[in-house]
């Protein structure tokens, strides 16, 4: 995956990444929590385009994030809650708030989302456009 330029708008995906141009927008930012987007190939639907989102999310449980569709944009946000906070000799885990925001093509379609292991894995599809044909009629004019 190559990056194109960068947009205050988040990033776009679902586009088809084997092709040259435009490929994918990454946001400007800190990039936390870090993220992987992947394409899954699957024998049975191999007319549908099918992208895995995975982002790190260590310290976070299920009630602490969030994941919702705000028209095309797919925000993930995460903010732990107030905890008995352990006195740490050493703290390489962030326990810090954050918001990611991921543009989705037109088409594309939030399937699942699953939190194991520390990681959130968010399943997209993108159904193959079925061309319908449509008879038009014509009319004479008077």
């Amino acid at each position: 995956m190559s990056r194109d330029r960068l947009t205050p708008s988040g990033l776009l995906i679902g586009l088809d990444l084997g092709r040259q141009g435009s490929q994918r927008q990454v946001r400007a930012g800190d990039g936390y929590p870090p993220y992987d987007i992947e394409r899954l190939q699957s024998a049975d639907d191999q007319q549908a385009e099918r992208l895995r989102l995975t982002l790190a999310v260590a310290g976070f449980s299920e009630q602490e994030l969030d994941v919702s569709l705000e028209a095309n944009q797919l925000v993930i946000r995460g903010r732990q809650q107030d905890r008995d906070e352990p006195v740490y000799l050493f703290r390489g885990i962030a326990a810090r708030q954050f918001q990611k925001t991921f543009t989705l093509q037109d088409g594309m379609e939030v399937k699942s989302a699953h939190l194991r292991n520390g990681l959130l894995s968010i399943e997209l599809v993108r159904p193959d456009n079925v061309q319908l044909v449509r008879k038009i009629n014509i009319s004479a004019s008077q």
